[in-house]
């Protein structure tokens, strides 16, 4: 009875608004309009001393420096470079680990600890990860002390520690909405596949993968898109080698306090994740169709 009265609240009643109050709200006040600042401010001169020149002034300028900029543009490629390989590394490793929890008798067991790193603080799995891969670290020290080498690998502070350790964060978002996909996928196919003369590669490529299409689309957004606008990691262990557009939104931000800038290159950001949702939701009604 208390189902029935919630739901026709929450659908047909007359204080249905009530129902959707709180979440829009919520997002009214922490997404809708911060969000519309930063693309206000896109849009505005700095002033003499940084920030936003009073009076505002509407301008381009932040958008003509933002594609005109030769360091930006380099950073950029750099940025799309670092994140390709994030996101086909991570894929590479998530739909193997995804396929095996979803056949597995213990798949319960195996998403609780898929789970688990979210447990613990974000930066705790980074400065740990400068343990392992340290001149001093564990995989140093195992290697000096193994093959006698001299001098210790330069594991950090390069783009290739970005990668290695954005992987680690990102690999659980890949591997949860592909074991959603492969779950709902009908292995039948592949024997199907089999009968007809396919073989096992020729049944992954042409049957499998596009079976859980929405799956690696929405994996694929759920790693590229953060990993584009990354700022901790190659903060903490990309050194100069590893620096990214979410470092220079806070260099533009903080110490050249050049808001304009900053906000155009987050407002490209906020086109890229917007299209990305789109482009997820479209898929997945798509697959329901």
């Amino acid at each position: 009875m208390a189902k029935k009265r919630i739901k026709r609240i929450s659908e047909k009643g007359p204080l249905k608004w009530l129902y959707y109050l709180p979440v829009s709200l919520w997002m009214t006040l922490f997404f809708g309009i911060p969000t519309f600042i930063i693309i206000i401010f896109s849009f505005l001169k700095k002033g003499a001393y940084g920030g936003i020149a009073i009076p505002m002034k509407q301008t381009l300028a932040a958008y003509k420096l933002l594609f005109t900029s030769s360091d930006i543009l380099k950073i950029a490629v750099k940025t799309v470079n670092i994140s390709f390989w994030i996101t086909a590394i991570t894929l590479f490793l998530a739909v193997p680990v995804a396929y095996y929890i979803s056949r597995s008798k213990y798949k319960n067991l195996w998403l609780l600890l898929i789970v688990i790193p979210f447990w613990t603080n974000f930066l705790v799995r980074i400065f740990s990860f400068i343990a392992i891969l340290g001149n001093n670290g564990i995989i140093n020290h195992f290697l000096m002390k193994i093959f006698g080498m001299k001098e210790p690998l330069a594991l950090l502070y390069n783009r290739n520690a970005v990668i290695i350790i954005s992987v680690y964060v990102f690999l659980p978002y890949a591997i949860l909405p592909l074991y959603s996909a492969i779950e709902k996928f009908d292995f039948s196919l592949l024997d199907a596949a089999s009968d007809l003369g396919a073989n096992k590669f020729q049944a992954l490529v042409r049957v499998f993968l596009p079976g859980i299409k929405s799956g690696i689309v929405t994996a694929t957004i759920f790693t590229l898109v953060p990993a584009i606008g990354s700022y901790a990691v190659p903060d903490l262990v990309g050194g100069t080698d590893g620096v990214m557009l979410g470092n220079i939104i806070a260099n533009r931000m903080f110490q050249l306090r050049d808001w304009p800038t900053a906000s155009a290159i987050s407002t490209v950001f906020i086109v890229i994740t917007t299209f990305g949702v789109w482009l997820s939701m479209k898929m997945e009604k798509e697959e329901e169709e």
